[in-house]
């Protein structure tokens, strides 16, 4: 078979003997004489290594490279957007603290009104996170079926081609908004909810007095007409709803890609 980086009319490159030790008679290692079970020689496997890149020329891995930097580019912004979401969460939940606490008689009411806010917050990042996730699955492809493979001189599986290639023709999102979301609650939101929990459960308890039966934290729960009852009920409910999906996408992800993640799709 023709080498397909030898230029058409040009002869094939041929091993030096001398140095290869390989067949004189065609200055390369015969496939024929070697035993099936002994590995090739550490010259045949660099020489045989451009046939696995076969499809490619020296420009089009350059348009390859420049195609993984940009995915990398793009991933990194979309995580910056990300993080800003996160930050805003953040900044709002300590503005509702300071409020909260700032004196004995300051009303729960910001904590709760801040769980809102969140939820909000928690959309934007989840519909954020499914754009970053298709340069950041993109990016990880190449890597895991490119370059990965070729540092170590293995063969590639031409299928990582096609797969990309699809992804390029039609795009599209590589997992669902609900899916998403269970993945920003377990990485960031899940802990600033339980924040947001304990405190408010901490202020109802302590001001402005200590709590001396559960009595007192019906009663302080109230919001107006609202039976405390109901609104210690709804909260539990709340956070119990965030809790589920969480541990839903938990299992959605461990049995598509496994306990490692290292699953064989883009996502």
């Amino acid at each position: 078979m023709s080498d397909p980086f030898t230029p058409p009319g040009s002869a094939p490159a041929q091993f030096d003997t001398a140095a290869a030790g390989g067949d004189p008679a065609g200055g390369r290692l015969a496939d024929r004489d070697r035993p099936a079970d002994e590995a090739p020689a550490p010259d045949a496997t660099a020489a045989l290594l451009p046939s696995r890149l076969r499809d490619f020329d020296n420009a089009q891995l350059g348009a390859i490279a420049h195609l993984y930097r940009g995915e990398v580019y793009r991933s990194t912004i979309w995580r910056t957007r990300l993080d800003n979401t996160t930050n805003w969460s953040i900044v709002m939940m300590g503005i509702a603290l300071t409020s909260t606490f700032s004196s004995h008689t300051a009303s729960a009411l910001p904590l709760l009104v801040v769980g809102m806010l969140l939820l909000v917050f928690l959309v934007f990042e989840a519909r954020r996170y499914r754009y970053f996730n298709v340069w950041r699955a993109r990016a990880r492809w190449m890597e895991t079926h490119l370059y990965a493979p070729m540092l170590r001189g293995q063969p590639l599986d031409p299928a990582w081609r096609d797969v990309l290639a699809a992804d390029y023709e039609s795009p599209t999102h590589h997992i669902s908004f609900a899916q998403a979301l269970g993945r920003r609650l377990r990485r960031n939101f899940i802990w600033i909810l339980g924040i947001q929990s304990v405190a408010y459960w901490g202020k109802i308890a302590i001001h402005p007095f200590p709590a001396q039966d559960i009595h007192d934290l019906i009663g302080r729960a109230a919001i107006g007409p609202i039976p405390g009852v109901i609104v210690l009920l709804a909260g539990l409910a709340y956070n119990g709803m965030w809790i589920g999906v969480a541990l839903w996408s938990w299992r959605v992800d461990r049995a598509r890609w496994g306990p490692d993640g290292g699953g064989g799709g883009m996502g």
